[in-house]
């Protein structure tokens, strides 16, 4: 019986990572990983600052991996990807424009 689950798992991925292997499939991998990454980046900037911080980089992995993985969510027809990465994206950029209105506010006070 394990044996024959083995089997079956290694026939399952072989079909979903090489027989079905195209253009979309890379694609969507390299948005997954560009996702990825923004918690890379989070983890060794808190780790540097000794404290939870969630830097700029995070933002802009956040929108670079969101709009891929939408993209990809387009083009693949999918309607779950299509509506959360659609919202999140949103969701990413306007962090992005918080950050850049409260910087740019802390820079004419510094001025002052």
């Amino acid at each position: 019986m394990l044996i024959h689950f083995g089997q079956q798992l290694g026939d399952y991925l072989y079909d979903v990572f090489v027989a079905k292997f195209d253009f979309w499939l890379a694609f969507g991998l390299i948005a997954q990983l560009a996702f990825t990454a923004r918690f890379l980046v989070q983890w060794i900037s808190s780790e540097r600052a000794g404290q939870s911080v969630v830097p700029i980089a995070f933002w802009f992995f956040s929108i670079a991996g969101g709009l891929m993985t939408l993209i990809y969510g387009i083009a693949k027809r999918e309607p779950v990807i299509i509506l959360g990465q659609g919202l999140a994206t949103i969701i990413y950029v306007r962090n992005i424009m918080l950050i850049v209105k409260n910087r740019g506010r802390g820079s004419k006070v510094e001025k002052t």
